[in-house]
C-alpha cells in the first residue's frame, strides 16, 4: 500500500511539474538556459591584450624596446606612449588603459653604471583581473629585459652565452597548473557555479510548488507520499545535474570526467538533499510567491560562503560554521574533487555524508511536521498528490 502511495505521489508530481509554468521554468528550463549562457562570457577564458601606456621619459633605446617587448606580450597590448605622466594618468581615469608603466629619465644610464634602475607601474587596483594582467605583463616584459641585460655584460666579461644564461638562471622553475591546464577564469568558476545554479533553480521550484499545495490545502501528506514527492523532484534535480556533469562540461571543454561514477553518487546525495530543503521551504513560507522573493537575494551570500570565491579560511569563524546549512557548500566541495581532480569516493566522503544526513534527517522532519492530522486527510491527499 506505502508503495502504490509513493510511486504514485511520484508520478503525480512529475506531471504537476510539467504542467506547472513556473516551476517547469524553474527545475527544469532555467538550469539548461544557465548551462549555456553562463560560460558563454567566459568563452575566451584568459585575460588577454589588456590596453596599457608607457610613460617613456628616457627616450633611449632601452625604453623603446621595453616598449616593443610590451606590444609583443600576449597579456598586453600598447595604446599609448607618452613622455607625461598626467597624460596616462588621465586615460586610466577616462577607462582608454587600465595601466602604466613609468620608464624613468636615465634610464638607460643608470643600468649601464651597475645602479637601481627601477620601473613603476600603476594599475587600476578596484579590478582585480585588469590589475593581475597588467602586472604579470609587465613584470614578465621587465623581466626578460633585465634578463637580456644581465646575459649581455656576463658574455661582455668573456663567458659564453649558455654559461652567462645559466649563471642567470641556477635555479629553474616550472609551473604546471593540475586540474585547470590553460588557468581559464571559466574552468575555475563555472564548475563551481553549476552547483549552486542547480541547487537555487531547484529549491525555488520545489518551494513554489509546496506553495501551491498550502495554497490549495494540499500540503499535508503521509510520508510515503511526501517521499514520492521528493523522490520526483529529485529525478529532476538529477536530470539537471547530468545536463552539466555530462554535456556541458563536455561542450564547453572544461575539466571533467576525473571521477564520472563518484559523480553520480553525488548527485544521488545532492539533488535528495536541495529537493528537502526546498520542500521544508515551501512548507516553512506556504506562499507560492515568497518562496521566490526568500531565495531571490540568497544567491550571492551563498556564492561568497561556499568556499570558491573566497579561501574558506579566511572567512570569519561564525560563517564557516554557517555555510555548512546550505548543501551547495558539501556540493561544491565534493563536485571539484570528482570532477576535475579525478578523487577517490573515499576522500570525499565527509561531504557525501553531509548531503546524505542533509537529506534523512530533513526528510524526517518534513514528514512529521507535514503529516496528516485529521481522519481521512490520508485518501484525499494520496489521490491529490
Amino acid at each position: 500500500m506505502a508503495a502504490r502511495g509513493w510511486a504514485a505521489a511520484w508520478r503525480d508530481t512529475l506531471a504537476e511539474l510539467l504542467r506547472d509554468k513556473g516551476a517547469l521554468l524553474l527545475i527544469v528550463l532555467a538550469p539548461v538556459f544557465y548551462g549555456f549562457f553562463y560560460p558563454w562570457p567566459y568563452a575566451t577564458e584568459v585575460l588577454q591584450r589588456v590596453p596599457v601606456a608607457i610613460v617613456d621619459l628616457d627616450h633611449s633605446s632601452l625604453s623603446r624596446q621595453i616598449v616593443r617587448y610590451a606590444d609583443a606580450s600576449p597579456d598586453l597590448r600598447v595604446a599609448m606612449v607618452t613622455g607625461d605622466e598626467e597624460t596616462a594618468r588621465q586615460a586610466m581615469w577616462r577607462g582608454e588603459i587600465e595601466g602604466y608603466a613609468l620608464l624613468t629619465r636615465d634610464l638607460r644610464r643608470n643600468v649601464l653604471r651597475g645602479r637601481p634602475a627601477p620601473v613603476v607601474v600603476s594599475t587600476n587596483g578596484s579590478y582585480a583581473l585588469y590589475n593581475k594582467a597588467v602586472m604579470t605583463g609587465f613584470t614578465a616584459v621587465i623581466g626578460t629585459v633585465s634578463a637580456g641585460i644581465e646575459i649581455a655584460q656576463r658574455s661582455a666579461r668573456g663567458q659564453g652565452r649558455a654559461q652567462a644564461m645559466a649563471g642567470r638562471s641556477p635555479v629553474g622553475v616550472s609551473a604546471v597548473a593540475l586540474y585547470n591546464p590553460t588557468g581559464g577564469y571559466g574552468s575555475y568558476v563555472v564548475p563551481a557555479v553549476a552547483l549552486i545554479i542547480m541547487q537555487q533553480t531547484l529549491l525555488m521550484g520545489v518551494a513554489m510548488l509546496a506553495g501551491t499545495w498550502a495554497e490549495a490545502g494540499r500540503l499535508r501528506a503521509p510520508a510515503a507520499v511526501w517521499l514520492g514527492r521528493v523522490l520526483a523532484f529529485s529525478t529532476a534535480g538529477l536530470f539537471a545535474g547530468l545536463v552539466y556533469f555530462g554535456w556541458i562540461f563536455w561542450l564547453q571543454d572544461y575539466p571533467r570526467g576525473g571521477n564520472p561514477l563518484g559523480a553520480l553518487v553525488l548527485l544521488l546525495c545532492y539533488a535528495p538533499a536541495v529537493s528537502v530543503a526546498g520542500a521544508l521551504l515551501g512548507a516553512w513560507l506556504k506562499d507560492r510567491e515568497q518562496a521566490l522573493q526568500a531565495w531571490l537575494f540568497t544567491s550571492l551570500p551563498i556564492a561568497f560562503l561556499s568556499g570558491f570565491a573566497w579561501p574558506v579560511e579566511s572567512l570569519p569563524p561564525v560563517l564557516q560554521a554557517v555555510r555548512w546549512i546550505f548543501p551547495s557548500t558539501a556540493g561544491i566541495d565534493a563536485s571539484l574533487r570528482l570532477n576535475q581532480m579525478g578523487a577517490p569516493l573515499a576522500d570525499v566522503a565527509g561531504s557525501l555524508s553531509w548531503l546524505a544526513a542533509w537529506a534523512l534527517a530533513g526528510f524526517a522532519a518534513l514528514a512529521w511536521w507535514m503529516r496528516p492530522r485529521e481522519p481521512g486527510t490520508l485518501r484525499g491527499n494520496v489521490r491529490s498528490a
